[in-house]
């Protein structure tokens, strides 16, 4: 869940803005260290309860991420003992009311952070060190795989504060885990045990709360260390989208255009020749500049 944001847009700009740095941030932090990211949530004395300002801090982080070349993976947590614990419900019984006339609606907050996410051409993980409910699990779905502390619970309780599923998660839940699951949890809104969504395959795995970081640092090294990040790139971008395709054909479009567009960089040359010489490659692509564009036929649709 998330407070509605108004009339108020926040705007993903292209380029990241120049006068922040991660210390400036006041409800998140950010880091990188060898290649990967790590963006936490910080608001640990109200479970990082998401705000207006954590969102607007997320995407400035998200747009860093992408256009630092340096940036292989992403790992996304929450400070404290909280992963998230949905909208911050301060506003007491207007939380939900945005004060506009019946028959108007506004842009979800937690939807804008999902289009980001779901946009991103950096391999993402998320690790759900503690309660997340709401916008808290529902921010995970775009994600490409998350990771669960053993003390965790996940929640999708919209129903039980009387609204709906939101943050997109209507169409990501049901792709995540198919449509009888989605259905059962969303409507349900019950809390989710680790096992339990381990099994419904919402995580991959479940960890210690002292291993999950280190656990989801060492599928991010696997990505950072070994994949081509224009490849990466390209492959979470084809594999997202083509999710809502109706044939295979498709798919086939993107990969024949997809493997001759990629051939065409240094990369593919280091990644044969390390092949023979049976060392580690050394990728320099820039999904930043270099990404082809495989997906002439996909228009991001208007909101409205």
């Amino acid at each position: 869940m998330f407070e509605p944001l108004g009339r108020t847009v926040f705007v993903m700009s292209s380029t990241p803005t120049s006068n922040v740095t991660s210390s400036s941030y006041e409800q998140i932090t950010y880091e990188v260290t060898n290649s990967v990211a790590i963006l936490t949530m910080n608001r640990p004395d109200k479970l990082n309860a998401f705000t207006g300002k954590m969102l607007s801090e997320m995407l400035d982080a998200l747009d860093r991420v992408d256009n630092d070349d340096n940036v292989r993976a992403l790992i996304i947590t929450g400070a404290g003992r909280g992963f998230c614990a949905g909208a911050d419900l301060s506003g007491g019984d207007r939380t939900f009311s945005s004060g506009v006339k019946p028959g108007e609606f506004d842009r979800d907050g937690g939807g804008l952070l999902t289009l980001r996410l779901y946009d991103l051409k950096k391999f993402t993980i998320a690790a759900i060190n503690g309660p997340a409910v709401g916008v808290g699990i529902a921010m995970t779905l775009p994600m490409d795989v998350r990771l669960m502390s053993s003390t965790a619970k996940v929640g999708f309780v919209h129903v039980r504060r009387a609204i709906m599923p939101e943050a997109a998660s209507t169409w990501f839940l049901p792709r995540v885990v198919g449509i009888s699951k989605a259905l059962e949890w969303g409507c349900t809104g019950r809390l989710i045990s680790p096992e339990e969504a381990c099994a419904g395959n919402l995580v991959r795995s479940i960890h210690e709360p002292a291993e999950l970081v280190g656990a989801a640092m060492t599928l991010a090294r696997e990505v950072a260390d070994n994949a081509a990040p224009v490849s990466v790139a390209v492959t979470r971008q084809a594999m997202w989208r083509l999710l809502g395709s109706s044939h295979p054909m498709d798919g086939h479009k993107v990969d024949s255009r997809g493997v001759r567009a990629l051939a065409q960089l240094d990369d593919a040359k280091e990644g044969v020749v390390s092949f023979f010489e049976k060392r580690p490659a050394v990728f320099s692509g820039k999904p930043s500049t270099q990404l082809p564009d495989l997906m002439q036929w996909w228009e991001e649709p208007e909101f409205g």
